[in-house]
């Protein structure tokens, strides 16, 4: 249950000069992105006095550097509504982190005039950790080259790994993915092996922290139930330890289930599954952890295996997204609005639990400064003490972030997603190229 603010701005006393908003949406899209998307539209529509256009950002902050902009006021309010149960980014994402202001002050002026030809004084950046640090970045310009823009940092990620947020938008829905797969493929595999498969494994997302890997526990209703293992990034991986619990599984079970995470490493900190690149941020591109660890237990153990990797299945899920996330992704898209115009800069809107039963949550917020390039890992309360599991407490916290189904609209058997014309607003600046 969401307790709302309701702030009324207009009876703040708050004087605002009338510009125009930028909205932007960065890295792995979600399932529930384009309900914030939904929330900063529709929220900025209802205030006309402050806020004059509302302009997307073509592929994040690459679209506000080159100066593709689309014109979201082109688009009908039914379909804005429908970017609520719409999958994927509406708007185009992109994965590029802004440098310092001192390694590429090219950039940071592109953007002072992108912003003043198009009278830009709000600016919205839909992301996680790296995503907030652009944002923050973007919230000096004004304090650095003179120019008046407020910046507020909208949360979003599977990995559900920004601090100060008791959840991130995205992580709800992905979570309710993995815990409906995990118990329905583990029904499955004790169906068939008396004679077949022994062992099934589901990797998922989950780079340094393993959030939706403990979300695969969530299909256990009691102890015994799959899945019978969870390896964590937060746990060093240890070969012996873990072929040994997936042997007794199979010995007392009949079959074993297990649910990985792609950042399962070592206790030296190598990844069990390291592609050797990186990706645009930096960071090691990962995958193919399920395959390793099935190899592993096939030389051992010699068990017939299946594995799945759910990739952007599971992010891409709205068909099945949690109601609690769809709520609270329109929600930070709402309050990043609301407290713009309030006179909020450098800031991200965070959920804030008020209490786990009954489950209430409102919107608060956190500075961007202390949010950006911050991970939250799972707590070790969380975990099993085999390192195998997930404890009571952790259930209690994930369990209220999947409850709810909001389904989308179905023709023909197939859900029915919202695309929108996107029409870009005609530039009014040189050509941009964006440096390698």
């Amino acid at each position: 249950m969401w307790i709302p603010e309701n702030p009324d701005i207009h009876t703040l006393g708050i004087v605002m000069t009338r510009s125009n908003a930028l909205y932007a949406q960065s890295g792995g899209v979600t399932a529930v992105i384009n309900a914030s998307a939904c929330g900063v539209i529709e929220t900025a529509r209802k205030h006309k006095d402050v806020i004059g256009r509302v302009f997307a950002a073509n592929n994040g902050i690459l679209g506000a550097l080159t100066e593709e902009l689309i014109d979201t006021g082109k688009e009908s309010a039914r379909a804005i509504a429908g970017l609520r149960s719409t999958p994927s980014g509406a708007f185009g994402s992109c994965r590029y982190k802004l440098k310092s202001l001192e390694e590429n002050e090219r950039e940071y002026r592109r953007l002072i005039e992108v912003f003043r030809a198009h009278d830009i004084g709000y600016f919205f950046y839909n992301g996680g950790g790296d995503s907030q640090d652009t944002a923050h970045k973007v919230s000096q310009l004004g304090k650095r080259l003179g120019y008046p823009i407020r910046c507020v940092g909208i949360p979003k990620t599977v990995d559900n790994d920004l601090p100060f947020t008791d959840t991130c938008p995205g992580f709800g829905s992905v979570a309710k993915y993995v815990a409906v797969s995990v118990r329905e493929a583990a029904m499955d595999v004790a169906s068939m092996c008396e004679t077949s498969t022994k062992v099934f494994i589901m990797e998922v997302m989950g780079r340094h922290a393993g959030w939706i890997a403990a979300a695969g526990g969530l299909a256990a209703d009691k102890p015994g139930d799959a899945p019978h293992v969870i390896v964590f990034p937060e746990v060093p991986f240890s070969k012996v330890k873990f072929l040994r619990k997936v042997k007794k599984t199979v010995d007392t079970r009949g079959f074993c289930v297990i649910v990985v995470s792609e950042g399962a490493r070592y206790a030296n900190g190598r990844f069990l599954a390291d592609a050797g690149n990186l990706d645009a941020f930096g960071h090691v591109q990962l995958g193919g952890v399920a395959p390793t660890i099935a190899a592993m237990i096939n030389d051992k153990h010699g068990y017939k295996y299946h594995w799945a990797v759910a990739d952007y299945l599971q992010r891409a899920a709205r068909h099945i997204a949690s109601k609690t996330d769809v709520d609270q992704a329109y929600a930070v898209g709402k309050a990043a609005v609301e407290r713009a115009i309030r006179g909020k800069d450098g800031i991200m809107v965070t959920i804030r639990r008020t209490s786990d039963l009954p489950y209430r949550w409102t919107v608060g917020e956190a500075p961007l400064h202390r949010v950006a390039n911050v991970e939250r890992t799972m707590p070790k309360s969380y975990i099993a003490q085999d390192g195998f599991g997930i404890t009571a407490r952790a259930r209690r916290y994930l369990a209220p972030l999947i409850r709810g189904e909001d389904y989308p609209r179905y023709k023909q058997g197939l859900p029915q997603y919202t695309r929108l014309k996107a029409e870009l607003t005609a530039k009014k600046l040189p050509a941009f190229s964006i440096e390698a």
